[in-house]
């Protein structure tokens, strides 16, 4: 009987048998991280100078080590540089609608059904984020236009936790033991 609380069964749609668990801490971990890019991107339009400056300096490379055989990556065009930011903030917007759908899918997923379409939906939108945070901040912004060489404008450790959040989401999403249809493997 132990194992039966343990479990925290009931029972689905047609009288299969799901567990609770793993579907809330993917609701919660999905509405989390969506909640997180609406702010990010709600900043970046109400605060827009902000991070604008932050682009500027990274991809003009003009607080690195200014080694020669690095700066000559540098991007010093400010209407590159805005057009990078604009592309910046398009995919953050973008990821968040997608984690805001997949955090719906989940709440109705709780309620009513299949798994999988939320599953499909969060995969998408953290993919996204992954690719914002690991290959745009980490790879491109980090390496490629040495932004951990700046002592000011190194977003490389904020870089970091998020790719470290997401992965942890995707994780979870993706756990073992819960079928798509949510009858327990």
């Amino acid at each position: 009987m132990a194992g039966g609380r343990v479990r925290a069964a009931v029972r689905g749609r047609a009288g299969r048998v799901r567990r609770d668990g793993l579907p809330l801490a993917a609701t919660v971990l999905t509405g989390t991280v969506a909640l997180l890019m609406l702010l990010v991107v709600f900043g970046n339009i109400t605060d827009f100078d902000t991070n604008r400056q932050f682009v500027r300096h990274v991809l003009a490379m003009d607080t690195t080590f200014q080694d020669d055989d690095l700066t000559w990556r540098a991007v010093t065009s400010r209407p590159l540089q805005d057009l990078a930011y604009f592309l910046i903030i398009a995919w953050e917007a973008l990821t968040a609608a997608v984690l805001t759908l997949a955090t719906a899918r989940w709440l109705r997923a709780l309620r009513h059904g299949p798994l999988a379409p939320a599953r499909r939906a969060t995969t998408l939108g953290l993919v996204l984020y992954l690719l914002l945070f690991g290959a745009g901040f980490l790879a491109v912004g980090g390496e490629w236009f040495a932004m951990w060489q700046s002592s000011r404008w190194n977003g490389v450790p904020a870089a970091e936790r998020q790719v470290v959040l997401g992965g942890l989401v995707l994780l979870v999403v993706h756990l073992p033991g819960l079928r798509d249809d949510g009858v327990l493997d």
